[in-house]
């Protein structure tokens, strides 16, 4: 029986641990939530942060697995790394798991690789930003280096707003540290890759959908691209440059793009599955692949079938509410005898505090649809959203 291991237990790793159990797997998991969602579904739990790198190798010897993974977030990445590392078993180096973390690192071994990039500078502290106003050009992005989900991303359009820019960006970062680059315009894609020894393939190209500035929170995907043949090409090359240059060789890569009117130019990637139902959700429903099983394959050694199964349509929009208390919602019973719905989830609960767009924890909940071709898969989600109303 194969051993998996799952580092996060959070609702976004629950799909990786449902699934590998109905695969009959033996599935462990850590969390430093003793009461994470994902737990009553696996055989074995470790009480431990998922950033403990010692305490995640600890568990992964206790439970000899076949397979590390986590999915949808980056911060366990380091400890997945040395963990399989020491244990010699398939996953990416820990100088991999540095630069698919740390912004700072990975952009600067796009640049290395000519990975075409927007231009950048990394603020180590706070006077760093002081020195080098004279190189900054507006509008512009900053960013925490190491965090996701839009936390800590804002929209900056002139020298007047960057002291508050900071300070709402620096916020969001674990070391303190900042980057702030060029403002690409254009068209958000991500690429879903496996890589299996070595050699990149990729599944879907994703649509974007976001709240666009000043902090760009994805609102909703689609598969598979609509921005033409000629296009996806490039966007897919450009992402297996991207995962070559930070060096993944085994397993997942989540990697955003951004279509300008010079071309494609890289956002960042990460070395893990995809979150927001992309990769276990979305890919399953327009290519018939589930990434989740062929990324176990590969991170167990074992040869993945990728092979598309059919060319269809999926999508995902996310519900939100106004500012206030949650205190339900109503019609998603209509919603889910829609033709072509998948599935319509909730994220908050009831009494919970619905704040105002400016991550992806502020979202309440999402719809999923699968249909002959994306424009129609996004069309029923918002139809089932439409018939979704707020207590």
């Amino acid at each position: 029986m194969r051993r998996v291991l799952v580092i996060g237990a959070a609702v976004e790793q629950l799909p990786a641990i449902t699934r590998a159990k109905e695969l009959g797997y033996y599935v462990g998991v850590v969390d430093f939530n003793s009461k994470a969602v994902g737990i009553p579904y696996a055989d074995v739990f470790y009480n431990c942060s998922t950033i403990d790198e010692n305490g995640v190798l600890q568990a992964a010897r206790d439970f000899r697995p076949d397979c590390v993974l986590t999915l949808a977030t980056d911060r366990p990445i380091i400890a997945v790394a040395k963990a399989t590392t020491v244990l010699g078993l398939p996953g990416i180096s820990m100088e991999t798991a540095i630069k698919a973390t740390d912004k700072a690192e990975m952009i600067k071994a796009f640049q290395a690789h000519g990975v075409a990039i927007p231009w950048f500078l990394t603020i180590n502290r706070a006077v760093e930003l002081e020195e080098n106003i004279g190189q900054i050009t507006y509008p512009c992005i900053l960013k925490p280096v190491d965090n996701a989900a839009s936390r800590g991303v804002i929209l900056v359009y002139g020298q007047e707003e960057l002291a508050e820019a900071y300070a709402y960006s620096v916020a969001h970062s674990h070391s303190g540290r900042v980057i702030v680059e060029e403002y690409l315009q254009g068209n958000e894609v991500s690429v879903e890759i496996i890589v299996d020894d070595g050699v990149p393939h990729v599944l879907a190209v994703t649509d974007k959908l976001t709240t666009g500035a000043p902090h760009f929170v994805e609102l909703g995907h689609s598969q598979p691209c609509a921005l033409g043949e000629n296009n996806v090409e490039k966007i897919k090359n450009l992402a297996v440059l991207g995962v070559k240059a930070v060096g993944i060789n085994c397993g997942p890569a989540h990697v955003e793009i951004m279509l300008t009117k010079d071309g494609p130019k890289m956002m960042e990637l990460g070395a893990r599955l995809g979150g927001d139902c992309i990769t276990s959700h979305l890919v399953r429903l327009s290519t018939g692949i589930n990434m989740l099983d062929v990324s176990m394959d590969v991170l167990s050694g074992e040869k993945p079938d990728l092979t598309p199964k059919y060319v269809k349509g999926s999508a995902i929009r996310f519900l939100t509410g106004e500012k206030g208390i949650f205190r339900g919602i109503d019609g998603v019973e209509t919603a889910m005898q829609l033709e072509g719905i998948q599935e319509v989830t909730l994220i908050k609960k009831i009494g919970d505090t619905i704040h105002d767009i400016h991550s992806s924890d502020d979202r309440v909940g999402f719809v999923i649809a699968q249909a002959e071709n994306a424009t129609a898969a996004v069309e029923k989600c918002e139809t089932a959203k439409n018939n979704i109303t707020f207590c």
